[in-house]
């Protein structure tokens, strides 16, 4: 068993050696190669370098993606709940002006109520027209509203 132990492990020891000098021989290419590319071009033209900015930006905007979805997700969720809470708070006045047999506001009377309403209309034209000018209606949830804008915002970067 000792020998088969010696075997494995001295061929173990010849592939560890092969991976070793080829990391050093690719390891000198790649100086050379960095050392040639730095005297045949400035330092923004350096392919090597341009590479390695390239694969950062790409990182980069994957990571800035994700953050941008959060972001509009976040965004749509205020002014759901920002909606729905202003509907039922204007409501809730209305039945107090009732019940105290104060004259209802109407909506043709209330500016603050109609121009929160032409904002939400407003955002939902800007998603939809971002987003190619497909049909979409207002009552859609958060979610499609999200991804309309999110998805416009990416194309048209």
């Amino acid at each position: 068993m000792a020998h088969q132990y010696e075997e494995r492990h001295e061929a173990t020891d010849g592939l560890l050696n092969l991976f070793t000098k080829a990391n050093h021989d690719l390891s000198v290419v790649h100086h050379r190669l960095d050392m040639e590319f730095q005297q045949l071009y400035p330092n923004n033209a350096n392919p090597m370098k341009l590479v390695s900015r390239i694969k950062k930006v790409q990182e980069d905007i994957s990571t800035l993606k994700g953050q941008c979805h959060k972001l509009l997700a976040a965004k749509q969720d205020l002014i759901d709940k920002a909606q729905r809470t202003l509907v039922e708070n204007r409501n809730l006045v209305q039945r107090m002006q009732a019940s105290l047999c104060i004259p209802v506001t109407s909506e043709d009377n209330d500016d603050a109520f109609t121009n929160f309403k032409q904002i939400i209309e407003e955002w939902t034209v800007q998603v939809n027209s971002k987003a190619g000018d497909k049909e979409h209606d207002a009552d859609s949830d958060s979610g499609d509203l999200n991804k309309l804008l999110f998805s416009a915002i990416v194309q048209s970067n």
